[in-house]
């Protein structure tokens, strides 16, 4: 038995008309998709990438950095919340009171079980359509980060870091994370 949720062909404006405001939503493909409330590892990875990637953005003035829930509607089928991205400084007018209407520059999506399949596959694939010029696949249970670069539009792996050791941006010259100042040491 499916539902009506389920079949419906989801756009950004159906979604503003039927959900709340503060639903925590993404459209992609018109598939409508919910995620549960973020475990406290996810919270934490994302707090510590946050901190150090607005300093770096900001320190430099090169655009702005944000976190979820922000509406990033790439076009009327397919509207995502990542848990972070960069727009850079030429991007910015395209910052309205729906959300970003424009591909961010770099996005940063941290896994869970829940979304594992979403981040890795359908986000990857959709985030490489829509040009997003460096993807960054963040798993805070097995601590470790995959870095993708667009060339030739197509993701390329760019850099891989697992529970120590360091990895840069391909796109953000001298901005580069050390495992220590990310992860969680106390897994349990």
């Amino acid at each position: 038995m499916t539902s009506a949720l389920t079949q419906t062909r989801w756009t950004y404006q159906l979604m503003q008309e039927k959900l709340p405001p503060e639903t925590q939503a993404e459209v992609i493909a018109n598939q409508l998709s919910m995620s549960p409330a973020p475990t406290p590892d996810h919270q934490h990875l994302l707090k510590k990438i946050f901190r150090l990637l607005d300093a770096f953005v900001e320190g430099k003035g090169i655009g702005e950095v944000n976190i979820a829930p922000y509406d990033v509607i790439l076009d009327q089928s397919n509207v995502v919340q990542p848990d972070i991205f960069f727009v850079s400084a030429v991007k910015q007018g395209k910052i309205t009171a729906r959300g970003l209407e424009v591909a961010p520059d770099l996005i940063v999506e941290i896994v869970a079980p829940s979304s594992f399949f979403r981040d890795t596959v359908q986000k990857k694939d959709l985030y490489e359509q829509f040009g997003v010029q460096e993807y960054w696949i963040a798993d805070p249970a097995n601590q470790v980060i995959e870095i993708f670069a667009l060339a030739d539009q197509k993701y390329q792996l760019h850099g891989f870091m697992a529970e120590k050791g360091s990895i840069s941006s391909a796109l953000l010259t001298g901005f580069t994370i050390h495992s220590e100042a990310i992860f969680k040491r106390n897994k349990k």
